[in-house]
This record gives C-alpha cells, structure tokens and sequence, in this order.
C-alpha cells in the first residue's frame, strides 16, 4: 500500500512511519524537522520519500503533493498526524499567536493536505483518509482549549468530508488513545511515563489502520475499536 503521513519527525508519525515499512508498505512522509527527515530519508530509501514541509504553508503542501503523485503515491492511506498542543493554561492566557499557531497547524494544515492529496484519490474512488482527533475532541480538560477546539473541529470537518467522498472511499476522525509522547509530556508531566510508547502504539496501531475500509466512514473511531 502506498501510505502518506504527516508529521513524521517525531512520536506517532515517526513510530507508524517504522512499521508501516517493517510491514512492507511505501511511506511518504513530511515534517518540519529537517535534521529529521535527513535521518528518515537515509534510513528509508526510494521508494520511500521524506519531505521538510510545513502543513501551514498551502503552497509548499501543494508542490509537495505535486512531487509524491508524480512518483505514483495516489494514497491508499492518507494519515493527517502532524498536530501541536499549547502551553498548559487559562484560555485568556493564551496569547493571539499561539492559539493561531495550534489552529494553523490542526486545522488548517488538515485542509491544505486533503485540498491536495484527495483528489486523486477521488479520481480513483478508493482511499481512506484519516484525521487525527484525540480524546481531547470528544471531551475537555481545563489549560488546554485552544487544541480541544482544533480537535473538536476535526471530529466535524472529517465527518463532513466523509459526506462528501464517492462511495468506495473513507474518512474517519481517530483518537489515538492516550501515549507516552513529548506532546503527552507537554500536558501530564511525568505520569505520561504511565502510558505505552509511541513505538509500543505503533505496533497495535498500524495493523489496525490498515483494516480500517469503507464500512468505517463518518465513524469516530478510536485504536483498537472493531472495525
């Protein structure tokens, strides 16, 4: 399968990059993190791709997008994991740039990788795309709204795209549990040890994702759910 993900420089992304290929499936990958995606794309050679991409940027999605089509990656699987959390805080301690930072990211960033991954995708009538949600978009916890809210979003943007899609295809808003991650860490502080790891995730995750089909779509999922 041809797998595409974001936000594969580190944590979830870069655990599911690992056993996708250690399944035998070709990954593209972006990130922000060029050091990285250096360390990605030695590891993991053609057929594979790494890509230094800011998911914010439309025009940078859109050439990237360009390049992995041309190289034959019409997803079978498309992952928006790419995502940031803010600081620990009040709402109205939250300054205007970092909550536009989280929203960017989150929500826009979603939309500019589908606005150029989908329709070929489309073209073709098959694919299952999937948005990272997050426990977080189905419930609240106090000093992190501004990412409740991106993710709230997510939970009705994918719902609605899934509305849109011919049948043959998916969308589906996923949480992906609770993990050991340095955004996790962000939040939890030290009990975060308490929960799997990105890479002890990954192996439950992975295998998981690639059963997910057309019965799946407009469905709020969580891993490990049955399909």
């Amino acid at each position: 399968m041809q797998i595409v993900i974001t936000g594969v420089s580190r944590g979830l992304g870069r655990a599911m990059t690992a056993e996708f290929i250690r399944l035998g499936h070709t990954v593209y990958g972006c990130g922000r993190d060029d050091k990285a995606i250096a360390r990605l794309a030695a590891q993991y050679p053609a057929p594979h791709r790494f890509d230094v991409v800011d998911v914010t940027d439309d025009d940078r999605v859109a050439a990237w997008a360009r390049a992995c089509l041309a190289a034959g990656a019409v997803p079978d699987l498309l992952l928006n994991n790419a995502a940031l959390i803010n600081r620990n805080a009040p709402l109205w301690e939250i300054e205007a740039g970092e909550f536009d930072a989280v929203v960017d990211v989150n929500i826009k960033g979603v939309a500019n990788v589908i606005r150029h991954f989908v329709p070929a995708m489309v073209a073709r009538r098959r694919g299952v795309i999937v948005n990272f949600s997050s426990g977080w978009g189905r419930e609240t916890d106090p000093e992190v709204a501004p990412y409740c809210a991106t993710k709230w979003a997510m939970e009705g943007l994918t719902k609605a795209l899934a509305q849109e899609l011919p049948e043959g295809m998916a969308a589906v808003p996923l949480s992906p549990g609770i993990i050991d991650t340095d955004m996790l860490r962000s939040c939890f502080g030290a009990q975060a040890h308490a929960y799997p790891n990105a890479e002890e995730w990954a192996g439950t995750a992975v295998p998981w994702l690639l059963g997910l089909g057309t019965g799946d779509n407009g469905r709020s999922l969580t891993v490990g759910d049955r399909h």
